[in-house]
C-alpha cells in the first residue's frame, strides 16, 4: 500500500470533486464467485425458499477492545447508547460536525468491553480507527481488513441465511429449534458440532440470521447448512446476485462519507491512506463535495437519531431534524426507457452509458441527477439495479419531499457528461429515463416487517441495514 494520503492525493488534484471524479479506483466488487448456479435464481432463493450469502470478504472488521471499548462508540455515533448490552447489535450511524453522514454500519457488542464494528467501507471504518487511536480511549485495536487488501484467510467467516426457509434450515442443521430471538439480538447455535454465533437479522427484505464464527470452521458450516437446505430449496448466491440485496431492503450501501471538508477533517484525511478513497461516478454535476453529501435523515435514519449525548453534528442534526428536506424513496425506471438505452448499445450512434446487470452501478460513490418532468433538479439517485423478483430496474434515491409520494414520475439523468477520465467510463451520451416513486423498502415484506424501532432495552437499529 501506498503512503500517500488522502490529503495529499485530494490537494494534488486541485480538490475533492475533480480527485473523485477522475480517480481510476475500479467499482466496488465482492471477492466471491459470481454465480454458483444463475443470479437469477439466487434472487430469486431468498424470496421464495431461502438464499446463503457469503459476507466474509468485502467487508472490513475493527475490534475494539478495552474499559473504554463503549465510550469510543457512544462518543463518535449518533445512536442512542444507554442499555447496549453484550449479545445486541445496532447499525451505528456516524456523522461530521457540520451533521452530514460519514457513514454506517453494524456495531456487534460481543462481550464486556469488547466491540466488533463491521463496514464494507474502509473509509468509514478508518474514521472509527481514528478516533479510537488518538482520542486518549483505554483501548486495544484490530484491524481485520477485507479480503481485497488482506493477505492471507480473514479472521472470521460470515454467512447470511435469507428466506422464508431461514428457520427450517438452522433447526434442520442445528438439530433444535430455533429460539425466539428479537430483531438485532444475538444467539448461538451448533452446527457441524462447532459453536456458530448468530445475529437475527434480515437482508433483500426477508427473515433470517447472520452467522459468524472463526474462519477455519466456515467450509465445514457452510457445508452442513447446505446439506441442511437441501431439502428446503437453498442456494449459495454468487457476488452478483449478493450486491443488488440491498434493493429490495432499501439500504444504500456506498453515500459519499463526509469527510472532505468540515472541522477536523483535514487532520483524518492526512492520517487516512488515498486508496481507500474510491471513485465519485453519475450524472449528478457540482463543483462543491458538500452537494453530494447525505444526512441521516436523506436516508431515512431518522428514528435511529438520539439527542441524548454528545457527538459529532448533533447540533447541526437538531437544526435538521426540524425540517427534513429529502426522503428516501425507489425509483422504479420505465421499462421502455430502459429497453431503449440498452438497445441504443446495438445501433451505430454514440449509445447511452451502458448498464451492467443485475449491479448497474459504475463507480463505489453512484450519484445520478433525480429531475421532475419539467428538468428541474429535486434530488439524487445513489444506487440502482434489477430486480428479477419484481420484473424491475429500480434505484435507490433521496428526493425532495413535495416529490416523495408514492406514484409521482421523474426522471433520471443516466451517463456522465463531460466524461471523466475513469476507466469504467466509455464515450456515451446522457439520457433521461422516466421512473415512478415507490416506497423504500420495495419489498412489501419488507415494507411490513423492517422498520425503525427503539427496544425497550434502548438498543436502537434500522431494519433496512
Amino acid at each position: 500500500m501506498s503512503t500517500k494520503s488522502l490529503q495529499d492525493a485530494v490537494a494534488g488534484a486541485g480538490g475533492a470533486v475533480e480527485y473523485l471524479r477522475n480517480n481510476p479506483a475500479l467499482p466496488y466488487q465482492f471477492p466471491v464467485k459470481p454465480e454458483f448456479s444463475n443470479w437469477r435464481s439466487e434472487q430469486r432463493a431468498w424470496r421464495e425458499t431461502a438464499s446463503l450469502l457469503d459476507q466474509s470478504h468485502h467487508m472490513t472488521d475493527l475490534f475494539i477492545r478495552g474499559s473504554d471499548a463503549l465510550r469510543v462508540f457512544a462518543e463518535l455515533g449518533a445512536n442512542n447508547f444507554s442499555r447496549f448490552r453484550p449479545d445486541v447489535a445496532k447499525q451505528l450511524v456516524l456523522t461530521n460536525h457540520e451533521g452530514y453522514l460519514v457513514g454506517d454500519g453494524i456495531l456487534f457488542f460481543l462481550a464486556e468491553d469488547e466491540l466488533d464494528f463491521v463496514s464494507p467501507s474502509s473509509l468509514v471504518v478508518d474514521w472509527v480507527q481514528y478516533h479510537a487511536a488518538t482520542g486518549g480511549y483505554d483501548v486495544s485495536i484490530e484491524r481485520d481488513e477485507n479480503s481485497f487488501a488482506r493477505s492471507g484467510p480473514p479472521k472470521l467467516f460470515r454467512f447470511e441465511v435469507q428466506g422464508p426457509s431461514a428457520a427450517k434450515i438452522l433447526e434442520t442443521a442445528s438439530g433444535h429449534t430455533v429460539p425466539e430471538v428479537r430483531f438485532f439480538h444475538m444467539t448461538r447455535f451448533r452446527i457441524a458440532g462447532l459453536e456458530v454465533r448468530a445475529l437475527r437479522h434480515g437482508m433483500a427484505g426477508q427473515p433470517g440470521f447472520e452467522l459468524f464464527g472463526p474462519y477455519e470452521n466456515g467450509e465445514a458450516v457452510r457445508a452442513a447448512i447446505l446439506e441442511a437446505g437441501s431439502e428446503h430449496g437453498i442456494l449459495p448466491a454468487g457476488s452478483r446476485a449478493y450486491a443488488t440485496a440491498n434493493l429490495e431492503s432499501g439500504w444504500i450501501p456506498s453515500p459519499l462519507p463526509a469527510i472532505f471538508s468540515g472541522e477536523g477533517m483535514e487532520a483524518f484525511r492526512s492520517w487516512c491512506p488515498a486508496e481507500h478513497a474510491g471513485a465519485l461516478g453519475g450524472s449528478f454535476v457540482s463543483s462543491n463535495i458538500e452537494d453530494f453529501y447525505v444526512t441521516p435523515f436523506d436516508l431515512g435514519y431518522g428514528p435511529i437519531v438520539a439527542f441524548d449525548h454528545e457527538f459529532p453534528g448533533r447540533e447541526a442534526l437538531q437544526r435538521l431534524a426540524e425540517r427534513p428536506s429529502r426522503q428516501k424513496v425507489t425509483l422504479v425506471w420505465n421499462r421502455d426507457d430502459v429497453a431503449n438505452a440498452m438497445l441504443s448499445q446495438l445501433g451505430p450512434e454514440l449509445s447511452a452509458k451502458f448498464m451492467e446487470w443485475p449491479k448497474s452501478r459504475y463507480a463505489l460513490y453512484q450519484v445520478d441527477q433525480v429531475l421532475d418532468l419539467d428538468g428541474t433538479p429535486i434530488g439524487i439517485s445513489l444506487d440502482c439495479g434489477y430486480i428479477y423478483n419484481e420484473k424491475a430496474f429500480v434505484s435507490l434515491a433521496a428526493v425532495e419531499t413535495e416529490h416523495a409520494a408514492t406514484g409521482a414520475e421523474v426522471q433520471v439523468l443516466w451517463g456522465e457528461r463531460p466524461n471523466s477520465s475513469k476507466p469504467a467510463i466509455e464515450p456515451h451520451v446522457q439520457v433521461a429515463l422516466r421512473a415512478t416513486v415507490a416506497p423504500a423498502p420495495y419489498d412489501a415484506y419488507a415494507r411490513s416487517t423492517y422498520r425503525v424501532s427503539t427496544h425497550t432495552d434502548g438498543a436502537t437499529v434500522d431494519a433496512s441495514a
